[in-house]
């Protein structure tokens, strides 16, 4: 089976990246040929047989949003030239404006335009204006995508069911993300010490951006002001972050603990004794299941996409309905901070989770429906009506 995967860019990193380096890792593991069109490719997997990579060029644009748009319609021009040589196409959310054969949404644009805490309603200035520009561009383009794919796979089930209020009439398969099992492990002997962390106190992690309230660092502040013992380290960039100064004025300079920008987030986690990410808008955040891999209790939001992770057959945490819900994380917080044997009852449970969501296992359920999509009898594909009325466009097929 020839198969071409196009994304922007297929790197250990983080999100879309990370998620299709694994799915053509195991593609080429298991002697699969691959087309990639992207902007950029990890040298690894290039030195591997049965890899093609055709560039998508796109540096030197000013914006990311005209780069996305120089993006989709470059690889369409390819996907139009070299269509016939592949068995399947795989696209990921709005990144071209050619059909596929399986569309893996990743983000949901329609979504996000409609948070509290989208940086249009934050910045009422050009930068505001540009991200809903961007924004909402994207939720047009995003129901074209969908409705000229055969099969769609949201990332957690919260995605899809953002996915059926777009279309309900859309083929959907969840397929969550995954983690590196071998990276992120539980070792209760890791010293606080060496990463300049405070001994013999209860402490938790929060990690990810500090610089706007997506993330929700100033909801996790104001509930530790309640929880006497208990220690925060927080791993992120701190130029330009507000949250500095709301600790300080909230008292809690002496027990919130700025690491920074930081690349040892494993190492990190194997000091702490939970995780906490009361994000508002994710649609399935990896550090979460890696904090899982490391056998931390999470605490988290249903807003972060990983809740059927966490209130699976085993517990692994506190899920809240809403992030908003200061005095719920407050709860959870002073729960986890009191009870070592909870924590251990959940750790436990989190790695078992974490297991079941290795990144081979993950590509695996990929590579599964590739075939499964490979062998099925072409079928129509549902447009809805305000795209056949020409609320989008025509198409360029």
């Amino acid at each position: 089976m020839n198969i071409c995967i196009v994304t922007h860019k297929l790197l250990k990193g983080d999100g879309q990246a990370r998620v299709n380096y694994e799915i053509v890792k195991e593609l080429l593991d298991q002697n699969y040929h691959v087309t990639v069109f992207a902007s950029g490719v990890a040298p690894e997997l290039l030195e591997k047989p049965g890899i093609h990579w055709i560039k998508v060029p796109v540096s030197g644009w000013p914006t990311q949003l005209l780069k996305n748009h120089v993006f989709a319609t470059i690889s369409s021009l390819l996907l139009l030239k070299h269509r016939s040589k592949f068995d399947l196409v795989m696209v990921n959310g709005f990144i071209t404006w050619a059909r596929s054969d399986i569309n893996a949404v990743h983000f949901v644009h329609s979504s996000w335009i409609k948070s509290s805490v989208h940086p249009s309603r934050l910045n009422k200035n050009m930068s505001g204006f540009y991200q809903f520009l961007f924004t909402y561009s994207n939720s047009i383009l995003e129901k074209l995508a969908f409705s000229r794919a055969k099969i769609i796979v949201p990332v957690s089930e919260k995605v899809k069911k953002e996915l059926e209020e777009i279309n309900p009439a859309l083929d959907l398969r969840v397929i969550m993300n995954g983690v590196d099992i071998e990276e992120f492990y539980p070792d209760k002997n890791k010293s606080r010490s060496e990463l300049d962390l405070p001994g013999n106190v209860p402490l938790a992690l929060f990690a990810g951006d500090i610089k706007s309230p997506r993330k929700n660092l100033d909801s996790v502040l104001k509930a530790l002001c309640d929880v006497k013992n208990l220690h925060l380290a927080v791993a992120g960039a701190t130029q330009g972050s507000p949250y500095i100064k709301m600790a300080e004025q909230l008292g809690l300079e002496g027990r919130v603990h700025f690491l920074g920008f930081r690349k040892d987030i494993a190492q990190l986690m194997k000091c702490v004794d939970f995780f906490v990410f009361p994000s508002r808008y994710e649609a399935c955040t990896l550090v979460v299941i890696e904090a899982l891999a490391s056998g931390l209790p999470v605490i988290t939001t249903y807003q972060s996409g990983v809740s059927e992770l966490i209130e699976s057959d085993r517990k692994a945490g506190v899920v809240l309905g809403n992030s908003e819900d200061v005095a719920g994380l407050r709860n959870a917080m002073n729960l986890l901070c009191g009870d070592e044997e909870l924590r251990k009852q959940m750790g436990a449970n989190a790695r078992i989770i974490a297991e079941r969501q290795s990144w081979r296992s993950v590509a695996a359920k990929y590579i599964d429906l590739f075939k499964e999509v490979a062998k099925s009898p072409e079928k129509a594909i549902v447009v809805p009506s305000y795209i056949r009325q020409g609320a989008v466009g025509n198409e360029n097929e």
